[in-house]
């Protein structure tokens, strides 16, 4: 699938197909994500989710789309942090990368979340929190116009993974890179995203507004109604709590 720079760092695709071994997949996916706009992705196991994600990486040539525009700058965090376990951690920051200055630039970038002192470390060191934010900072480090988070916190603790969910949205309102998050997590998508989108049948079949104000309160009536709609859609109903019943 060939890709071509988007107007103004977001995202335009149109058609977007992939099938494996005669299953289709994705079956003509239309998505748009504005400068700076956090998408969330949801939707049931194998729908495509992680698919559609590796095809805006351009990981994937054998997706095919009628039009696909997505920025050269780009930067993927998946659920495992994928460090090689030999290079110190700031190597592992600037891998790939060319320069003079990668040290220092690794460092800015691992002090950003709260790491720059265990540049020096080898990651068998860290805990799984800690190995996720270097993975952060790796992407953090291209300065990516889109950020692809694939199930980034899947792996975590509860606590961790609050933690790690306030990172990413703090991150984002630094840096404003366009944002496709793909998660399993309702209440993750609606605390980060300004739209959450359903995929289904191998297309985007619903998109949800999330127009809350930041920090969102899991407890805001706004929210507790988003989130029943959404798990509405993605086909689960769950029993109303007293106080939504009276």
């Amino acid at each position: 699938m060939s890709t071509t720079t988007a107007t103004a760092s977001g995202v335009r695709v149109r058609g977007l197909t992939r099938a494996f071994g005669g299953r289709t997949v994705l079956a003509g996916v239309d998505l748009d994500i504005a400068p700076g706009e956090f998408v969330a992705l949801l939707g049931a196991s194998g729908t495509g989710k992680s698919t559609l994600l590796r095809a805006l990486a351009g990981l994937d040539g054998d997706a095919r789309g009628d039009d696909v525009d997505v920025p050269d700058r780009r930067a993927v965090v998946y659920q495992e942090h994928r460090l090689l376990p030999w290079s110190r951690v700031w190597r592992n920051v600037v891998l790939g990368l060319d320069g003079r200055d990668l040290r220092r630039r690794a460092v800015a970038a691992l002090a950003e979340v709260g790491l720059d002192t265990h540049a020096d470390a080898y990651p068998l060191t860290l805990s799984g929190g800690e190995s996720q934010r270097v993975a952060l900072a790796r992407a953090l480090v291209r300065r990516p116009d889109l950020l692809l988070l694939d199930e980034p916190f899947g792996a975590l603790d509860a606590l961790t993974r609050l933690r790690a969910q306030a990172l990413v949205a703090d991150l984002w309102a630094e840096h404003r890179p366009a944002v496709l998050l793909v998660t399993h997590d309702v209440e993750e998508a609606l605390l980060l995203a300004d739209r959450a989108l359903l995929l289904a049948d191998g297309r985007i079949v619903r998109e949800y507004a999330v127009g809350l104000p930041r920090p969102r309160s899991l407890e805001d009536p706004r929210f507790v109604a988003l989130r029943r709609d959404l798990l509405a859609g993605l086909g689960v109903t769950p029993a109303r709590t007293a106080e939504e019943a009276s």
